[in-house]
């Protein structure tokens, strides 16, 4: 069984039990948290593609960590103009362990 999710702009394969970094989400460490934004949903049998979203489908996750990723370095420059320009980003990020992908049984799945 697995789901595909969105986050953050990003889409996501996820199964149970399985640990994902996404987008940093206010919840604390902990927390248990539900996303709804399922673009799919498979249960071994049937496949359902959302429009957007499947209707009825959730993920069911605990808040493991928060953290910031590696950092990416910007370097910007123009050649003979004597400009350079150096930045840093980390990207924040929140841990989460996917407990359960569920589907509520009005939809049946």
């Amino acid at each position: 069984m697995y789901a595909i999710i969105e986050n953050g702009g990003k889409q996501y394969k996820v199964t149970e039990g399985e640990k994902i970094k996404l987008e940093k989400f206010a919840a604390g460490e902990g927390d248990d948290i539900q996303i709804k934004e399922v673009l799919a949903f498979n249960d071994g049998n049937n496949t359902l593609i959302g429009n957007p979203y499947v209707g009825g489908a959730f993920i069911q996750g605990k808040v493991l960590s928060h953290g910031r990723a590696k950092k990416v370095i910007i370097f910007k420059h123009k050649k003979r103009k004597d400009y350079k320009k150096k930045n840093g980003h980390r990207q924040p990020y929140t841990e989460v362990l996917v407990e359960k992908i569920l589907m509520e049984a009005s939809h049946g799945a």
